[in-house]
C-alpha cells in the first residue's frame, strides 16, 4: 500500500475538494445534530488535537489531545459551525497542511512510543497518522455530499474494517459475529456466533456508522453494534 501519509494527503484534497463545493454548509450531516459545518470544523480541530500528539511524540512533553477536555472541544467545535464556507474550507485547509510535518517526524527518534487519546485510551504513536486518515475519511462520508465508501480504495476499506473489528474486540461485552464480505474477506469478533454479510463497503458502512442497509444477518438477527466502538 502507498506510504499512509501519500493516502492521507489525497483523501485530506478529496475532502477540501467536496468541501469548497458544498451549497450549504448548514444543512444537515449524517452526525446526529450536527451540520456539515460541525463536521468541517471539528475534522479542523481534530488536525490540531492529533497534531499535539504527534509533538507529544516527539519531544517526551505531555500534551492533552483537547485542552480543557471533552466540554472545550464541543464549545469549539459549536463555536465554529456557523462560519461561512470559505472560512470553514480555509481552517480545514490550513490546519491539514499544519499537521504533516508533524506526522513526517514520528518517522523519527520518539521520545514517547505511546500517546493518550480522548477518553484515556493509549495508542502506539506510529498509529497516529492511520488515525487522522480514519478521521479524515469517515467524516468526509458523514458530509452526505455525494461521497461514500464506495469511493474508497477497496485496500483502505479493509483496513478500516480490520480496524473496526479490533476495536469492537476491545470491549467488556463484544458481540458474537462472523463478518463475511461478498469479496470473500472474513473476520471474527467474539464466539462468532452470527454470520453478517454485505459487500465490503458495506460492512464499512454498518461498522463504522451503524447503517445496517447494505448487510445481512444469515443465521439471527443483526447483532447490536456498541456505540462509539
Amino acid at each position: 500500500m502507498r506510504s499512509e501519509l501519500t493516502v492521507l494527503a489525497d483523501h485530506t484534497e478529496r475532502l477540501l475538494t467536496t468541501a469548497r463545493g458544498l451549497g450549504d454548509a448548514g444543512a444537515p450531516s449524517l452526525c446526529e445534530g450536527w451540520s456539515r459545518g460541525h463536521v468541517l470544523t471539528h475534522v479542523a480541530r481534530n488536525a490540531e488535537a492529533i497534531g499535539r500528539l504527534a509533538s507529544w511524540a516527539v519531544t517526551g512533553e505531555r500534551q492533552e489531545m483537547y485542552p480543557g477536555g471533552q466540554e472545550v472541544r464541543d464549545a469549539d467545535i459549536e463555536a465554529g459551525a456557523d462560519r461561512p464556507l470559505p472560512e470553514l474550507v480555509r481552517d480545514l485547509a490550513d490546519t491539514a497542511a499544519d499537521l504533516v510535518p508533524r506526522l513526517e517526524l514520528l518517522d523519527g527518534p520518539l521520545a514517547a512510543e505511546e500517546v493518550e487519546m480522548r477518553g484515556g485510551m493509549r495508542v502506539p504513536a506510529t498509529g497516529l497518522p492511520f488515525l487522522r486518515l480514519r478521521e479524515v475519511v469517515y467524516h468526509h462520508v458523514d458530509l452526505d455530499a455525494g461521497f461514500g465508501f464506495d469511493d474508497v480504495e477497496p485496500e483502505l476499506q479493509r483496513r478500516f474494517v480490520a480496524d473496526a473489528v479490533h476495536r469492537l474486540g476491545l470491549g467488556s461485552r463484544p458481540p458474537a459475529v462472523v463478518v463475511r464480505t461478498d469479496e470473500g474477506d472474513v473476520w471474527t469478533v467474539g464466539a462468532g456466533t452470527t454470520t453478517v454479510t454485505g459487500p465490503l463497503s458495506g460492512v464499512l458502512l454498518w461498522l463504522a456508522r451503524r447503517d445496517s442497509s447494505r448487510v445481512q444477518a444469515v443465521d439471527g438477527e443483526l447483532p447490536s453494534l456498541p456505540r462509539g466502538a
